[in-house]
């Protein structure tokens, strides 16, 4: 066998070998930047998609009686489940470490924690805050369903869910331990 060959193969099983083990190892995942504070995140995107769940299934008592409101078309189906969609990405989206609010936020009101005590808060126990995105991804999951099954039942109750999740958040990172802020369940 001539010299060259046994290089030139020697060189090729090499680069197979290269290959193979570069194929082999998982991409590094990628860098994530926040646009978004958690509230501008609240204010754009879960704010809205909840209030669709919320707004969907409706029963108005007036003096000029009745009036119920549910989902009938398809269209309407699909806007509940946009949004249950909607909020189950957000909850991925809350898990990024990001701002709290913008930094020339100053609405907080006195009950209230500030941007910096709630973000004290977070970053004390990401775990924690992880398991309320999680609720609330939970509930989006189940909204899915109950959508794509065109269960209305299902939908007031996902409503119910919905607000436990965000409520059982709040009470511990915007408002802690403000019972009053909470009305009653029947």
């Amino acid at each position: 066998m001539k010299p060259h060959r046994l290089v030139a193969g020697g060189v090729l099983l090499f680069g197979i070998a290269l290959i193979e083990q570069c194929a082999s190892q998982p991409a590094p995942p990628p860098e994530l930047t926040p646009i978004v504070s958690v509230k501008e995140l609240m204010e754009n995107i879960v704010d809205p998609a909840a209030d669709v769940i919320f707004d969907s299934v409706v029963t108005e008592v007036s003096a000029k009686g009745i009036v119920e409101t549910r989902p009938t078309t398809e269209e309407d189906w699909i806007k509940v489940q946009r949004a249950a969609l909607l909020l189950a990405e957000a909850s991925n989206l809350l898990k990024m470490p990001r701002q709290i609010a913008p930094a020339d936020d100053t609405s907080a009101q006195p009950a209230e924690l500030t941007p910096p005590q709630i973000l004290a808060k977070v970053d004390a126990d990401r775990a924690q805050w992880g398991k309320y995105a999680d609720g609330l991804r939970d509930v989006a999951v189940k909204g899915l369903a109950v959508a794509k099954a065109k269960d209305v039942d299902g939908v007031f109750e996902l409503g119910s869910a919905l607000d436990t999740a965000c409520e059982n958040c709040h009470l511990e990172y915007w408002y802690p331990g403000d019972k009053k802020a909470v009305p009653p369940k029947p």
